[in-house]
């Protein structure tokens, strides 16, 4: 297998371990989560590309024919304008050919996990679990600012490549939320903390969408870790577990 690590440099955005689209001020970062040494980069590095890049090939095979590898990337480069991109996707589709490689995008369906899970280049672990044994939110009550959400997940057989998803119902009504790669682990304790970073965003455009004020109130967290994509119906996916906490907002 050849290995992709040596362009995963150009492909990291402000979070490797988010699944999402970056905003301007990440509202959510995951700080702290204790994995298993020796992670492979090829499986992050490859659910980055596919996060990344995933729409522009569905688009490029539905709208035009190509039959080689180097022409469906660089079709990806001339799209994106990132050089980064297509050289992990000419790795990837070289891996299993020109054919495999469309079907596998088909199949996967914006699911950036199943695609890597299909290629392959992530593990797949179907007799996985986890179960939430804490989740806390420091401090509990306080006015606007920085709070630490913190988690701690027990698994018995394992964990598949999966996600730690979080959502945040807020006072007014506008979701909050984001979701974070936790590769597969052996049986084992893991803490870990995501921090929450409850302040306007100067940069928020109203006109482009609502825009969080962090009102006074309480506010509910709900964390899930899941094999694969939460709420994903394809293979290797389920939700291991879910857990609610609550903290609050106050005017000072």
């Amino acid at each position: 297998m050849k290995v992709l690590s040596v362009v995963s440099a150009a492909l990291l955005v402000s979070c490797v371990c988010s699944l999402r689209v970056p905003r301007l001020k990440p509202v959510l970062s995951l700080t702290s989560l204790t994995t298993v040494k020796g992670t492979p980069e090829e499986c992050k590095t490859c659910i980055e590309f596919a996060g990344q890049s995933i729409s522009t090939l569905l688009n490029a095979i539905l709208q035009e024919e190509v039959d080689a590898c180097g022409d469906l990337c660089q079709i990806l480069v001339d799209k994106t304008g990132k050089k980064a991109l297509g050289a992990v996707c000419t790795i990837l589709c070289d891996i299993v050919g020109i054919k495999e490689f469309i079907n596998a995008i088909n199949k996967a369906d914006f699911d950036p996990i199943y695609l890597c899970e299909l290629i392959p280049v992530c593990p797949i672990n179907d007799n996985g679990d986890a179960t939430f044994t804490m989740l806390e939110v420091t401090p509990k009550k306080g006015p606007q600012g920085e709070f630490d959400i913190g988690f701690e997940f027990v698994s018995k057989n394992g964990t598949g490549t999966g996600e730690l998803a979080i959502d945040i119902a807020t006072v007014d009504g506008i979701p909050v939320g984001d979701a974070f790669l936790n590769m597969e682990s052996p049986p084992g304790t893991y803490p870990g903390t995501i921090k929450l970073d409850a302040e306007p965003n100067p940069d928020c455009d109203p006109t482009q969408g609502p825009c969080e004020n962090w009102q006074p109130g309480q506010y509910i967290v709900t964390l899930a870790i899941c094999n694969g994509e939460c709420g994903s119906k394809h293979p290797h996916s389920k939700v291991y577990d879910t857990k609610k906490t609550t903290f609050e907002i106050t005017d000072n």
